[in-house]
This record gives structure tokens, C-alpha cells and sequence, in this order.
């Protein structure tokens, strides 16, 4: 009779009942009703009033009703912790049962029992098990002390177990090796700091000895865990492989992906002329392909993880694209996932193949699939140029079928052909025209209306076709609009006469009567390039584009090679690494490929300090603290509100019409173009950067000589790594009374970058950028831009620790990035810092002796006149001089931006080069950071 009768019943007064038969004395009786008991508990009924009758049926050598009874025990325990450790004794006496089973199954429980009263008691039966004679027992017991570890830790250290485990790495028997290794890679991923695996050739031997010895789960922990060693050379990793290679061939497929990913990381080391280099991209291609022929959930995850590897090493399947063509009964997540990989896979020996496929899929009836099919066309065609010609006539005999959503997928995927291959193409613009009515969807509006402003020379009615366009121009999605306001202005730049009234007119739509920011804000900056400089304008709107790069989809490299360390794990189908999904996920470790042999490239350290700066002091990256947080996440990142205008100029502001009339020279004529709304035109206009500022500094006379201030050469600030593919270097320098924050922008991820902006944090000396971060055009993959960022100190001012430390958001078309960098304190030295001598003796006399601090500056080699040149070059100024007993001694005075004056006596004998600086200043604390300026400027 099966179980199924204990779950029917629902008396009332069941538990009176329960309690005196699992107290009978018949040994059948008894085991019957803890059947009932578990059954009620199974149900969500509320069992636990029987705790204290149940654990008494604890002492029995049935092993069934022991099982039972143990069940009941790790679901009430937690809520009955007093009652629990009646049960202590059982489990201490179970640890030395004779029969093996029920040693196991007594520490088995013990580790489900998560009661800290309980665990101290656990610690001696655990230790015996922990090295038991049979194996059985022995890998329970390891699993065990995972277990224990998740309750409390430091126990667990001090009783040492974590050395047994270590030693249970060595044992004869591999289960008990597979589970110690599982064991422990858990307790190190909740303490990453900590070197519990500590792994060298002699343990990895063992690992892989037993390996072929263990269950398929076994396995697959020792795979992950051969994942994270790192190999001393190519010769190890080589023999790694060998051993691993087998694997490949198992039947579970966790198995095999476990084994790929070993394989995939320790490839990186070997050379690709080895002959076993070769081998071995040969032999990771069958189990890839069998995995594609389980049910369709598997093929989903086979999948996603091929995606990463062809990413990462294409050649593995180069030769296997008919695997991926589509079946028909295949789900639609599986079909699309396919095609991704087919396009990655595409090459001029199979292009022919492909595209026959596409065109196929093309016609089918799943919309989804169909729309993904002819964008894999247009990838194609960008992907392989030989293909391009016959890409383009498939798209052609798509629109022909006049199915709308083809027709509007082959127009988006058009204007990409022709960003890849101008002038090639534009013939076919006359039949993507006869189709403008049918399009409704705004991406495919978007690329048609981008097609007609970029080609409008070329097509005879183009204002019309635009025009049309702009009767419904506020029921458009913004898109939409942004696209039609610029296709306007280029029309207008190229047909500038027939087409004033067009540009006009939406002009005025995009600026009057739209509450679209982004809108508003692109139609004043035409109208005002418009009317001021039309030359400048047709530079700006018909510049020259970049190509469109081949794989606009790839995943960012540094991303990659994580990823491809987490093959067979979730993060390998959601394509994220796990600290982007897994919740609060403690230390989750950034893992990533070792590096490729014959690499002469170091270790990257973007985190050195710049010279002349102690790395002691590096600063900590923002945000931490609450309220920095807050003032981050407040940022306006525009330019400054208030501030000094950058250079006073002779030209009244009045003067210059920004809006007025400037069109005549552009149209020829004298037609009437009125200007934007006075409300909106801006009150200051902010020098062009880079170009004018030296003309604008010759007008500040006076403020002091173009003196050579010491400026550090550029570091990397922000890596690439840590802001999704830009990377930031720079240095500060100060000239003519400006200081300037001098960036290089690099974008070494694949999509473009643009919209960028600038913001600082609250600093000890109020800097702040005095100008937005003007970044003219957008930037391209693996191009830098070099941009000079000014500055003035009329910021808001919080005292910093260490004092220079400066926290920086710099925002872009991508996300909002933060960093920190320490500021050489010579940049805030300003150009009046020369005190009158008898001012000097008097203030040397009024500061306390108390805030005199002595530093030595060693190994400098200049003489005094030299020394007091280099420091006068940095705004440092030498006051007197005096020769004492053959010793040079200079007074020396500074002025800081914040009024700050700071006095200074330095000694320097001829034949020491060691110099002894003394400083006096009212506020002591900038005393260090002077003399790391002093240092700074003479060492270098």
C-alpha cells in the first residue's frame, strides 16, 4: 500500500491522538505515526507540539524511522531550539553507530540543524567523522563543515577543520575529494581574501587523478575548481589540458561545459603554433555541436555559451555553421539565439550559405524571427563587403514583397549599408522612397528621413518628402523629430534657397511649441550656428561620418574574459557578470583570463599616484561616505552657475547678435530670419576652449609673467575596466593665473560615446570647472580625444582627507562614472604671493613657533640661485637671501587661492644634497602637502 493515506486525514483532535501512539510501545505503531506527523508537517500543518514525543522515537536501529524522525528534526529545530538540544546526545551516540549509514546520516542532519546553541556540541562527533574509515561517512562530514562554516565561521577556524578539509584534498577516496573541494570553494567564495585553496602542481595532480574516478557531480567540482588555478607556464597548462580533454566526451552536460571552460582559460596560455594548440580547437567543437541535439531548454543554455566562446575563439566552429541553422519546430528563443550565431560565424566561405538561410527565414510567419532575420542580412552585409552586393539585392526582393514589417526592418538596415559603404549604394534610394507611405513604426521613419537629409542632393523632391513629415510633426515619437530637425537643416545647408521657409518652420515647432528638452535644446543650437556662423554650421552638420564598425553587439573584451570564466553558470546565459544579479553578493570575485603567453605587456597599474605624490595617500574612490552620495547624485552636470568670466574682453556682450541676421551670407540674399526668443539666449558666452584662450589671456595684463609652472605627466585616472570601456588620464597645470585640469578621453569599448559632462565634489579649496566639458564630436571605438578642462576655485569648499583630494563624476552617453585623484597643491600657488621683506619678518615673528614644521628634502643636487628660479617658476617667490657660515639660506613666501600665505626657510649647503625646509603658516595642516609641492618642483 502506498503512502498516500497519511495525507487524507484532517480530524479534529489529531494531534491528542498522534502523541499517544508515538508513544506506544509498539514498534510498528510508533513508526506509523511519525509517518502521519511527517505528512501533516509536509502539508503546512503545525506539528511542533509534538517535538519532545518525536525526538524520544530518536533511539531505534530502524534506519527508516531514524530518517524520519531526523526529517522532522531540521524542519522544527530552528523554531525549538531549547527542545533541539535534547537531541544532542542522539546525535553524539548515532557518530558511533557501527553501521555506516546511520554515522553519515547523524552528521548529515547536524549540518542542517542551523542552531548556534547546538553547534559547539556538534564539534567532537563532526571531528571523528571527519576522519572516519569509511569514505562514505568521510564526505558527508565535509560537506558538513561547509555547512557549519555558513552558521559560524570563527568556530569553525578554531577548531581547526578547516586543515582537515585541506588534508581531505590528499585522500584515496575521490567522492570524498570532490566533496572536500566542493566544501571549500564554498567557504572561499564567502571570503575571498582568504587562500583556502591553496593549489600547487602536487594538489592539482590529485584533483585530476581522481577526476576520472568521480560521480558526474564530483566532477564538475573539481573541473570549477582547476578553473581557478593559475598555471605556472604553457607547459603545465598544456598537461592540464590533456587531462581534462576526456571530460568532453561525458554524457551530463554540465560536465562538458565545465570542462570547455577549463580549456577555453588555460588556451590563453598556450601558443597558437603548438600542433596541440590546433588539436585542441578541434576537439571542443563535437561536444559542442551534440549539446545542440538535447530538448530545447538546453540547447537555450548550450547556446548562450557558445555565443560567448565563438565571441572569444570563432575558429572552434567555423566549419559547423549548418548546426545553427534554424529547424522549424525549434522555439522562437532558440531560433533567435541561432541566428545570433550564425551572423558571428559568417565569413566570405559561407556567406553564399547564409544568405540563402536568411532569405528563407525572411518568409516565414513568426514576425519576431522574421524582423531578426533581415536585420541578420544587413549585419551580414556590413560584417562580409564581398557579400555586400548581394545583401543589398536580397533587401530589395524583401521590399518588393511589400509586407510592411519587412519593408521597415530592410529600411533601418539599409541606412547602416550605406554608413558602411557611402556612394556605393545610393540607387537604390528611389525604390526605399515609393514605400515612404506604408511606414509606420518610428525606427523605420527615423532611417528613411535620415536617408533623405544625408542624400537630399540626390533626390529632386526632397523637401517635399520631408514636408510631409512635418504636418504630423507632434504626433512623431522623438526620434522621430530629433532625425526630421537635422535632415532639415542639411537639406537647407545644401538646397539653401529653394528650402528657408522649411527650416523656419521647424525651427520654430523644435524650439516654441515642443517641452522636449533634447529637442529644444538641438534646434537653438542650430538656429544659433545657423545665424551666427553658417560656415561653421555646414562643418558641424555635414561633417564627414565615421564608418560604422563591423560588430556593434560584441560584448566589451574585459567583459568577455569573465564571462568565459563563468561558463556553465548562469552568468554565461544572462551574459552579466554575477555581481550584476546575484544580491548582496558577499565579495562576489571578478575573475578574468590569465594573461596570453609571450605577452611583454606588465601588469596594468592605473592605481600608481602621479610622481611627487606619496601612493600612501592615494585617495579613496568615491562614493562612501552618505552625503557625498547625495551631493554626486545631485550633480547638475552642466557647466557652473556663477563663477568669474574666464578674461574680461574690451567687447561689450551687446555687441554680438547671436540670433540676428547672420544668414544673409549663407542664402545670398537678404532674406529675413528671425531670431530665437531673447528669453532663451544665453547671458555669457564662454570662450572656445583650447584655441582662443591664449589670444584672450594677452587682455589680463598684469596678472603676472607666462610662468613655466611644473606640470606631472598624465596618469590613468579611471581605467577602462572600471567605467564600461572609457578611460580617463590627466594632470593639472596652472599658467598665466589659470589653472586647467588637462584630460585625455580614450573610448576602448565598442559603441560610441558622446554627451559628455563634467562635475566635482565639494573640495578643501572650492575647485570647479569654469566651463562645460566640451567634447565636439562623438567619440569612436579606440579613439582619444585631448581636452583642456578649466578650472576656478569659487567652488563649494569641504575639507577633504588627505586635504588634495579631488572626487570627480564624469557623465556620458552610457553612465554617470565616479574617481578620485589627488591635486598637486602648486597649481592653487597664485601670482601675487610676494610678501614686502619687513611684512615677512613681522609675520614670521606673529606666527606661533607651534605651527613651524621641519622637513628634509634629499637628493637634490641644484644651487641656490637655480633652485630659487625653478620655485619663482611655480609662483614660489624668493624674498631674501643670505649666506650663513658657507650655508644659502632663501625666505621664501607663498600665497595660496584661499589667501592661505605660507612661509618658508630653506637651508642648502653646497656639498649636501639635502636641503632642510622650514614652514610657517596659521593653518599647519597644508604645511605636508607644501612641501610635497617643494619636492615635486625641484626633483623634477
Amino acid at each position: 500500500m502506498t503512502d498516500s493515506k497519511y495525507f487524507t486525514t484532517t480530524k479534529k483532535g489529531e494531534i491528542f491522538e498522534l502523541k499517544a501512539e508515538l508513544n506506544s510501545d509498539k514498534k510498528e505503531k510508533k513508526k506509523e505515526a511519525v509517518k502521519k506527523v511527517i505528512a501533516s508537517m509536509t502539508v503546512g500543518k503545525d506539528v511542533s507540539a509534538l517535538f519532545p514525543d518525536v525526538v524520544n522515537c530518536m533511539q531505534t536501529d530502524n534506519l527508516e524511522l531514524k530518517k524520519l524522525v531526523y526529517l522532522y528534526l531540521m524542519n522544527y529545530a530552528k523554531s525549538q531550539p531549547d527542545m533541539a538540544i535534547m537531541a544532542v546526545n542522539t546525535f553524539v551516540k548515532d557518530c558511533e553507530d557501527p553501521n555506516p549509514l546511520i554515522r553519515a546520516l547523524a552528521v548529515r542532519t547536524m549540518g542542517c540543524i542551523r542552531v548556534d546553541k547546538i553547534t559547539e556540541y556538534l564539534c567532537e562527533p563532526l571531528r571523528k567523522c571527519l576522519k572516519d574509515e569509511d569514505p562514505y561517512v568521510r564526505k558527508t562530514a565535509a560537506v558538513c563543515v561547509a555547512k557549519l562554516h555558513d552558521i559560524n565561521a570563527q568556530l569553525v577556524e578554531d577548531q581547526g577543520f578547516l586543515d582537515t578539509l585541506k588534508d581531505l584534498i590528499s585522500d584515496s577516496n575521490p567522492m570524498v575529494v570532490a566533496n572536500a573541494v566542493a566544501a571549500l570553494s564554498e567557504i572561499a567564495e564567502s571570503h575571498p581574501s582568504s587562500n583556502l585553496l591553496d593549489l600547487n602542481p602536487q594538489s592539482i595532480n590529485k584533483l585530476l587523478t581522481a577526476l576520472n574516478e568521480c560521480t558526474e557531480w564530483g566532477q564538475i567540482f573539481i573541473l570549477d575548481c582547476l578553473a581557478n588555478y593559475m598555471p605556472k607556464d604553457d607547459r603545465e597548462a598544456q598537461s592540464i589540458c590533456e587531462r581534462v580533454t576526456p571530460r568532453l566526451s561525458h554524457a551530463n552536460s554540465a560536465v562538458v561545459l565545465s570542462a570547455v571552460k577549463v580549456l577555453m582559460k588555460f588556451m590563453e596560455m598556450l601558443s597558437k603554433d603548438l600542433d596541440y594548440y590546433g588539436t585542441l580547437l578541434k576537439k571542443l567543437a563535437p561536444p559542442l555541436v551534440t549539446l545542440l541535439s538535447a530538448e530545447p531548454e538546453l540547447q537555450y543554455v548550450a547556446l548562450r555559451n557558445i555565443n560567448l566562446i565563438v565571441q572569444k575563439r570563432p575558429e572552434i566552429l567555423k566549419h559547423e555553421m549548418k548546426v545553427f541553422f534554424v529547424k522549424y519546430n525549434d522555439p522562437i528563443y532558440v531560433k533567435l539565439e541561432k541566428l545570433d550565431i550564425m551572423i558571428r560565424l559568417a565569413s566570405q566561405a559561407n556567406i553564399a550559405q547564409v544568405l540563402a538561410e536568411l532569405k528563407e527565414y525572411a518568409t516565414e510567419v513568426d514576425v519576431d524571427f522574421v524582423r531578426k532575420a533581415v536585420r541578420a542580412i544587413g549585419r551580414c552585409a556590413i560584417k562580409v563587403e564581398q557579400s555586400a552586393e548581394r545583401c543589398v539585392s536580397t533587401l530589395l526582393d524583401l521590399i518588393q514583397t511589400k509586407v510592411n514589417y519587412v519593408v521597415q526592418e530592410a529600411i533601418v538596415v539599409i541606412k547602416d549599408i550605406f554608413r558602411k559603404y557611402p556612394n556605393k549604394y545610393e540607387s537604390v534610394i528611389a525604390t526605399l522612397c515609393e514605400n515612404l507611405d506604408s511606414l509606420d513604426e518610428p525606427e523605420a521613419r527615423a532611417a528613411m528621413i535620415w536617408i533623405v537629409g544625408e542624400y537630399a542632393e540626390r533626390i529632386d523632391n526632397a523637401d517635399e518628402l520631408l514636408e510631409s513629415f512635418l504636418e504630423g510633426f507632434h504626433d512623431e515619437s522623438t526620434q522621430v523629430q530629433l532625425q526630421l530637425l537635422t535632415a532639415i537643416v542639411k537639406l537647407f545647408l545644401k538646397k539653401p534657397t529653394e528650402t528657408q521657409e522649411l527650416v523656419q518652420q521647424v525651427l520654430s515647432l523644435a524650439t516654441q511649441d515642443s517641452d522636449n528638452p533634447d529637442l529644444r535644446d538641438r534646434g537653438y543650437i542650430y538656429w544659433r550656428l545657423l545665424s551666427t556662423d553658417p560656415v561653421a554650421a555646414k562643418e558641424v552638420v555635414l561633417a564627414e561620418k565615421p564608418l560604422i564598425s563591423e560588430e556593434t553587439d560584441l560584448i566589451e573584451p574585459t567583459l568577455l574574459d569573465e564571462l568565459i570564466c563563468y561558463i556553465g553558470t548562469l552568468a554565461s546565459v544572462y551574459h552579466k557578470p554575477p555581481s550584476a544579479f546575484v544580491e548582496g553578493s558577499r565579495g562576489v570575485l571578478h575573475k578574468g583570463l590569465p594573461p596570453r603567453t609571450g605577452s611583454i605587456e606588465g601588469p596594468e597599474s592605473p592605481d600608481t599616484a602621479p610622481s611627487g605624490e606619496p601612493a600612501a595617500d592615494q585617495p579613496s574612490v568615491i562614493p562612501t561616505q552618505g552625503d557625498l552620495l547625495g551631493d554626486l547624485l545631485n550633480l547638475d552636470l552642466g557647466p557652473p552657475v556663477t563663477g568669474p568670466p574666464m578674461a574680461t574682453s574690451t567687447v561689450p556682450m551687446g555687441a554680438v547678435d547671436l540670433l540676428g541676421g547672420g544668414l544673409d551670407s549663407l542664402i545670398g540674399g537678404s532674406g529675413s530670419f528671425t531670431a530665437a526668443p531673447s528669453s532663451t539666449a544665453p547671458t555669457n558666452v564662454g570662450a572656445p576652449l583650447g584655441s582662443g584662450l591664449g589670444d584672450l589671456f594677452d587682455l589680463t595684463a598684469g596678472v603676472g609673467t607666462l610662468s613655466g609652472s611644473y606640470v606631472a605627466p598624465k596618469t590613468v585616472w579611471l581605467p577602462a575596466m572600471k567605467a564600461k570601456g572609457l578611460e580617463i588620464s590627466g594632470t593639472f597645470s596652472r599658467q598665466v593665473g589659470s589653472i586647467s585640469m588637462d584630460l585625455v578621453l580614450t573610448n576602448k569599448a565598442l559603441q560610441v560615446m558622446s554627451d559628455f559632462a563634467i562635475q566635482f565634489n565639494r573640495n578643501s579649496f572650492g575647485l570647479a570647472p569654469a566651463a562645460p566639458l566640451q567634447v565636439h564630436a562623438p567619440l569612436a571605438p579606440n579613439q582619444s580625444v585631448e581636452i583642456s578642462l578649466p578650472l576656478n576655485t569659487v567652488g563649494s569648499v569641504m575639507k577633504m582627507d588627505p586635504l588634495n583630494n579631488l572626487q570627480v563624476a564624469v557623465k556620458n552617453n552610457i553612465d554617470v562614472f565616479y574617481f578620485s585623484t589627488l591635486y598637486p597643491l602648486h597649481i592653487l600657488f597664485v601670482e601675487d604671493g610676494k610678501m614686502e621683506r619687513q611684512m615677512f619678518l613681522a609675520t614670521w615673528k606673529d606666527i606661533p613657533n607651534e605651527n613651524e614644521t621641519q622637513f628634509q628634502i634629499k637628493d637634490c643636487s641644484l644651487n641656490a640661485d637655480a633652485v630659487s628660479s625653478k620655485l619663482q617658476g611655480s609662483n614660489i617667490f624668493t624674498i631674501a637671501k643670505r649666506n650663513v657660515e658657507g650655508q644659502d639660506m632663501l625666505y621664501q613666501s607663498l600665497k595660496l587661492t584661499n589667501g592661505i600665505w605660507v612661509l618658508a626657510e630653506l637651508r642648502i649647503q653646497p656639498s649636501n644634497p639635502s636641503f632642510m625646509l622650514s614652514l610657517k603658516c596659521r593653518a599647519p595642516e597644508v604645511s605636508q602637502y607644501i612641501y610635497q609641492a617643494y619636492e615635486t618642483i625641484l626633483k623634477n
